[in-house]
């Protein structure tokens, strides 16, 4: 598979999870990192420590992505440093389960703007120099719910619909560059966020967390088994080659079979 060497890639909400696990993969591979997310300063210099180890270049910028102005400057900061942004990884995230007339207007404000809208602007800010360059990939972290609906999820239902709709845009307007962009729709992934979950509903059920795991995946993804972020990690690589240019526009699953229960 063609290498990374040298490519620079921003990557949002890589403090932990699949965030992270992308930023692992592409630093083994060569890639200088540009890690961001929200975090205690231990937890922001550990994961700089553990990039470092793999022997790439890596920097961290804690740009709030509800915030235009703190995006811009997270592109700026990183063309300063590393000159050029080849690689851009959505992944930032915020959710708030409620139903629609229910949902608070600042929780659904906010899920826009980190969810929808920093894309959008990380996207318009990198583009011209990947159509400079002719060579870019942008991978937007949609879910299984940027394809399907769930009731109480609005936000997060709505938001990630929308990520896919604008994969889509990105990719045919830029065909004559070299660049693609693609939406990653996994499944239920093996996070600390679901591991948390996982946990607390079973004590509220008073069942074992096995019981209830198994429940849990039965019901949704007929592998019954977490997808892993290095799985997710591993696709993401993959569309970054040039083996995977003409993998374009196209939410592309990895959720052990959610999506053929439909």
């Amino acid at each position: 598979m063609t290498s990374v060497q040298d490519k620079v890639a921003v990557i949002t909400g890589s403090l932990g999870g699949i965030g992270f696990e992308i930023a692992q993969s592409l630093a083994r591979q060569g890639a200088r990192i540009v890690l961001n997310g929200l975090g205690e300063e231990v937890l922001i210099q550990s994961q700089l420590e553990k990039i470092k180890s793999l022997g790439a270049q890596v920097i961290y910028h804690g740009a709030d992505l509800s915030k235009p102005s703190e995006i811009e400057d997270l592109v700026k900061t990183t063309l300063k440093q590393f000159h050029q942004i080849d690689i851009l990884v959505n992944n930032a995230v915020t959710r708030f389960d409620a139903q629609v007339d229910s949902m608070p207007i600042e929780k659904w404000d906010y899920a826009l703007a980190v969810n929808l809208s920093a894309p959008f602007h990380l996207s318009r800010l990198v583009l011209p120099g990947m159509k400079e360059r002719n060579w870019g990939r942008i991978i937007n972290l949609a879910s299984i719910f940027g394809v399907q609906g769930m009731a109480g999820r609005l936000d997060y239902v709505a938001t990630k619909h929308g990520l896919v709709g604008m994969t889509k845009v990105i990719a045919l307007e830029c065909v004559d560059y070299n660049i693609t962009c693609n939406a990653l729709c996994p499944g239920a992934v093996e996070t600390d966020h679901i591991k948390q979950l996982v946990v607390k509903r079973a004590n509220d059920q008073g069942v074992s967390v096995e019981d209830f795991t198994n429940d849990f995946l039965k019901a949704r993804q007929p592998t019954r088994r977490f997808v892993t972020p290095a799985h997710v990690a591993a696709l993401a690589l993959f569309l970054c080659s040039e083996e995977a240019r003409d993998m374009t526009g196209t939410p592309i699953p990895m959720d052990g079979g959610w999506q053929a229960r439909a």
